[in-house]
């Protein structure tokens, strides 16, 4: 009996390998493009109505797949773009490039992101893309649309304080988020003390945000992935947008060098309130010989230059630079006497990298990057005094502060497409982290007498190292698994921290638009931030781990279910639970004051957890879209180790632990003319520290840390543009945004401070309505 069940197993086997040899198999690969513009399309769907197998386009728009010998049916697909089919007899490996033009009438106006590899259908959990359309038509803040700012009105990610571009994802600190920009991570993405972020909205062309189920490529943070991706340049004509708001000008200029092979993409951005207010501050001092100059500002400059050699060889090279700048400077002079006093407060970050893509042969798509990426925070402040009439008597002072972060990466990315039901990605990264945590510098001069001193913390040299492989396998036509191993090394200090991660997501289809999904993530990061305030400010240091303080890791399990509605409403739920180990907190009563050097000592190791649930409605296409997003979340923390106890320690929950968070965002298009837009959040405040009792000398004394909570948060904004178009389309396309920020004038909550008996509330931002021009050419 078991001979014969023997028999006719290998009968099966034989079978099913003989029609997988003699059934010919051929690849079918090229790029998905703007039809307009010749741009990439990221994430772009292709799929196979006869056999249904699909994939998704790469970073570059390229795609690969693998199909039976015979009558093929591809349609391609992507959001906001009329879906196209290609039906051939499929005999030979195939090159199909394909150009998608963008959708024009009103009914099928797409308005959220509709990717299949996030969908009910793809094997993408924890993740959500907001094209730029989206971030361009919700209301905006002093007529500045902002990148982080839309995210945060996803569900699992929370704002942190009124007003901030901070982002806490499912229980995680600001510090714990890898935000990439064509790649390459960025340290400080915040203008203005977080009002605003980095991000030009005229620059970007795609947008994804991470918060679990991580790809095995992604690693170095705890909590999410922000993923940006600039405009490559319009390869066909010259485009460019003037926007002018109540803050800031902004521009953006592209097109080709030379056409279809070598284009640009330019966009510049700053704000002018120091301009416009230096006459009136200069004039203060007019009357009594002072001069004073005082004022602030912040720029982006985005450049983005890619030349395409053929079909198979792309370099492309990006560059982003961005500074804040405050000043004052004061000058009193009369016929005895001359005084100076100056400040000077400046941060700011530099990226560039250099991108080679080479397509080796119709299944192996390979990318080489090299990047350099840097911040920087300065603080200048000095004085000097001149007496006349005794020329030998003067007095001087300077200071100078200055920290650093430097980054060198090398890394090699290969996609390799051996086999209809398996996708594989693995790579190898390298970086070259150069610290420079604090140096200051005082010079002092009385009358003849000189000091110059510098002192600071070491600077510090640690090497980051990973590698990583990761598969996407049909397991069959309603199960796919995502699965991948990632290792890396961290040396810092005479130590070395090994790690490895793996990661795995897997989606069953039980009906044709519904499935569940299901993942693991387990993730290491090497860098702490250190801050002595809740907000995020430029004076917050990057320190890397040492031989005291270990790595932070995380452990993040998650299950959900997906439905897609007629391909128009997109419903989700998600539930998750994360473990965070090795994350710091400072000892009661301690600070870093600008300088890190024995930080080691000042702060406590212990670990955490958050588990909530997520819920995304989504409305895709049509005059009426948005979505409705809602979190139910725990947030805690516990220092309960030897000589590392807070809260005598017992758990307590997170300064940022909120129970309950909602956004609804509602886009309506009545015409061509006129769009409107309408956000309300809801929120559980954030939680603080209230002393119960007074010790005898004065020092307030704490039940428990983070023991209150904030009255709750919310808010409407509302937003309208007017699109003006002239008959010829040459002419351009003007747009008149009004905003209104806050509209029912809610005094929401900054913080709070005790003043005798009382409990006073302190509010930040009042209703502000705004208004911004823009003019597309």
């Amino acid at each position: 009996m078991r001979c014969d069940i023997f028999r006719s197993g290998i009968t099966v086997l034989f079978l099913l390998l003989s029609f997988q040899l003699y059934s010919k198999q051929y690849v079918v690969s090229g790029y998905v493009r703007d039809n307009s513009s010749n741009e990439s399309l990221i994430s772009a769907t292709v799929f196979d109505t006869i056999s249904t197998k699909g994939i998704i386009t790469n970073a570059y728009g390229y795609y690969s797949i693998i199909l039976q010998e015979g009558d093929v049916n591809l349609r391609f697909s992507y959001s906001g773009y009329q879906t196209q089919y290609c039906k051939f007899d499929l005999k030979k490996d195939t090159l199909l490039n394909v150009s998608l033009s963008p959708v024009t009438e009103l009914s099928e106006v797409v308005v959220v992101g509709d990717r299949k590899g996030l969908g009910a259908e793809g094997n993408q959990m924890s993740a959500i893309s907001i094209p730029k359309q989206v971030i361009q038509n919700l209301p905006s803040l002093a007529g500045e649309v902002d990148v982080i700012k839309s995210i945060q009105l996803l569900p699992g990610v929370q704002s942190g304080s009124e007003g901030s571009t901070g982002l806490y994802v499912r229980g995680g600190g600001p510090d714990e988020n890898l935000i990439l920009l064509d790649g390459v991570p960025l340290y400080n993405v915040n203008h203005l003390g977080g009002l605003f972020s980095v991000f030009n909205a005229d620059a970007i062309k795609d947008v994804t945000l991470y918060k679990g189920n991580f790809p095995a490529r992604f690693g170095s943070r705890l909590s999410s992935v922000l993923d940006v991706r600039q405009n490559d340049g319009n390869a066909k004509t010259y485009h460019g947008t003037v926007s002018v708001g109540l803050l800031a000008t902004k521009l953006n200029f592209e097109g080709p060098i030379y056409k279809e092979k070598t284009t640009f993409n330019i966009s510049a951005r700053r704000t002018y309130f120091d301009l416009l207010m230096q006459p009136i501050i200069m004039s203060l001092g007019a009357g009594d010989n002072a001069l004073n100059t005082a004022g602030y500002y912040f720029y982006d400059l985005n450049a983005r230059f890619s030349h395409k050699f053929s079909e198979s060889d792309r370099l492309t090279v990006s560059f982003y630079s961005g500074d804040d700048a405050a000043y004052f400077n004061y000058r009193y002079k009369d016929k005895s006497e001359l005084e100076k006093n100056n400040f000077g407060l400046r941060w700011g970050n530099i990226v560039t990298s250099v991108n080679w893509s080479h397509v080796y042969n119709s299944k192996l798509f390979s990318e080489l990057m090299v990047s350099y990426t840097r911040y920087r925070f300065r603080v200048n402040t000095g004085y000097e005094y001149k007496n006349k009439e005794d020329s030998s008597y003067t007095e001087s002072f300077g200071m100078k502060f200055s920290s650093n972060v430097d980054d060198v990466t090398a890394q090699y990315n290969l996609d390799y497409n051996p086999h209809p039901n398996h996708y594989l990605k693995f790579g190898v990264n390298y970086i070259f982290h150069i610290f420079k945590p604090s140096v200051m510098t005082y010079k002092y001069q009385m009358e003849a007498i000189p000091l110059d001193t510098t002192i600071g913390a070491k600077q510090l040299y640690t090497h980051e190292t990973a590698m990583y492989a990761e598969d996407t396998w049909d397991i069959h036509k309603r199960v796919k698994l995502n699965y991948g191993l990632r290792g890396s090394f961290y040396f810092t200090d005479k130590k070395v921290y090994p790690s490895v991660e793996p990661r795995v997501g897997l989606r069953v289809l039980l009906l044709k638009d519904f499935s569940f999904k299901a993942s693991y993530s387990f993730m290491s990061q090497y860098i702490h931030l250190l801050s002595s305030s809740n907000l995020t400010l430029p004076t917050d240091l990057w320190v890397p781990v040492t031989s005291k303080i270990p790595a932070m890791k995380s452990h993040q399990v998650a299950g959900g279910l997906f439905y897609d509605l007629l391909n128009q409403v997109h419903f989700s739920v998600e539930a998750y639970y994360k473990l965070m180990n090795n994350i710091i907190e400072y000892k009661e009563g301690s600070s870093y004051m600008l300088s890190p050097e024995g930080w080691e000592e000042k702060v406590v190791v212990g670990k955490g957890w958050s588990y909530g649930v997520e819920f995304l409605i989504q409305r895709n296409i049509g005059k009426i879209s948005g979505w409705i997003a809602y979190t139910w979340s725990k947030s805690q923390r516990l220092f309960d180790r030897e000589g590392m106890v807070l809260n005598y320690g017992k758990p307590f929950y997170a300064k940022y632990d909120r129970r309950h968070d909602l956004s609804i965002v509602l886009i309506y298009k009545p015409t061509k003319k006129i769009d409107l837009s309408a956000t309300f959040i809801y929120a559980t405040g954030n939680r603080g520290s209230l002393s119960t009792q007074v010790a005898p000398d004065g020092t307030p004394l704490y039940e428990e840390r983070n023991n209150y909570s904030l009255p709750d948060y919310h808010r409407l904004d509302l937003g309208i543009n007017f699109h003006f178009a002239r008959k010829k389309q040459r002419e351009g396309e003007h747009i008149l945004n009004i905003s209104c920020y806050n509209v029912y004038n809610h005094k929401n909550p900054y913080m709070v401070y005790v003043d005798g008996n009382d409990l006073i509330g302190v509010s930040l931002f009042p209703i502000i309505p705004s208004i911004s021009y823009t003019f597309k050419f």
